[in-house]
């Protein structure tokens, strides 16, 4: 609860008021708030006392509608739970009588002036942040073009000095070495660096540099939506990489699908310039135009126009795909300058 009220008062500039000096240890274990308009009338069957309460217009209205007698008893059917706090809203009178059964019980009353659907929303905001699962990962995290991009791979495979290659190019460092991954919400996820970490960075056969003190406050930011992994990998002649783009691979993180690239890695290899490419081409995804689905319309649509002008026999047995991969193998060897 102290975190709550320190968070609201001191980060948010929320005006809220203390009316009573209890303990504010009370832990909150659960994220959603609750209005316990019923628990007041008496049905508390199913109160959920272990949230945040929350008292606005309606109950405010409720409890002041009875005489002082009946409205202990009322108030007297949720002050026997433990609950972590009472907040009320819209800057609502709270009776002494009131405050003084919570005060008993060791239970935090506030007060604010803001209105019971603004103050919620900062509530439900702060305490998803709190409740949010998240994990660490070993890799770097940078934005590329406005695209975040964790950059994964064995350990002295290069993910740093990419990072560090990319933050020269213009771009922005995240966090190198331990990243925090955090899942809010049900689809998005918010890398960050750890407190102790910052923007330091290792780069082995160097030691530790302080990317924001050498490059300056835009070369850096503090948290990033994750929407790409690219994989670092060692080349392996024997290995198959993706060729066309037409399969795009994806990877689970903290139950949220994120596309996910195989970087075969080599020395002569520009890494940095494929990576921006990297983020281009899912922005240009992003924007309905893929180069991948695009070439292999355009792949078809020879196809097509060779068979109805006869210049291609169809050849027996073989089905509209078995031609598409066919195709899809020439333009990979046209690519290689087999010619044929």
């Amino acid at each position: 609860v102290a975190e709550l009220y320190e968070a609201l008062t001191e980060r948010m500039g929320v005006s809220l008021e203390r009316l009573n000096k209890v303990s504010m240890k009370r832990k909150i274990v659960e994220r959603d708030i609750h209005r316990p308009g019923l628990a007041l009338a008496g049905f508390t069957n199913l109160f959920t006392y272990q949230r945040v309460q929350i008292l606005g217009n309606t109950e405010s209205r409720f409890l002041n509608q009875f005489t002082p007698e009946k409205r202990r008893e009322a108030f007297a059917h949720i002050t026997p739970y433990k609950i972590p706090c009472i907040c009320i809203t819209d800057g609502n009178d709270f009776d002494n009588d009131l405050l003084q059964m919570a005060t008993d019980a060791q239970i935090p009353v506030f007060r604010t002036s803001l209105s019971t659907t603004k103050f919620i929303y900062l509530v439900t905001d702060f305490l998803d942040d709190q409740f949010a699962p998240y994990q660490v990962f070993h890799g770097s995290m940078v934005d590329v073009y406005g695209i975040g991009i964790f950059f994964a791979g064995r350990s002295g495979i290069g993910k740093s000095e990419i990072a560090l290659d990319l933050v020269e190019r213009g771009h922005r460092l995240v966090a190198d070495d331990a990243v925090v991954i955090t899942r809010k919400g049900e689809s998005v996820l918010m890398a960050s660096g750890m407190d102790t970490i910052g923007h330091f960075m290792e780069i082995r056969g160097l030691g530790f540099i302080d990317v924001e003190a050498i490059f300056g406050i835009r070369a850096v930011r503090y948290q990033k939506r994750l929407e790409l992994v690219v994989e670092l990998m060692e080349w392996d002649s024997k290995a198959e990489y993706d060729r066309t783009g037409l399969a795009p691979k994806h990877t689970d993180i903290l139950g949220v699908s994120i596309p996910h690239i195989q970087l075969p890695i080599y020395p002569g290899k520009n890494i940095t310039v494929i990576a921006e490419v990297i983020a281009l081409n899912y922005l240009l995804k992003h924007y309905g135009y893929d180069a991948a689905q695009e070439l292999d319309k355009r792949v078809l649509e020879k196809i097509a126009a060779q068979s109805k002008s006869g210049k291609k026999k169809k050849p027996a047995n073989n089905t509209n795909k078995n031609m598409h991969s066919s195709e899809v193998n020439r333009m990979i060897d046209y690519f290689e300058h087999d010619f044929e």
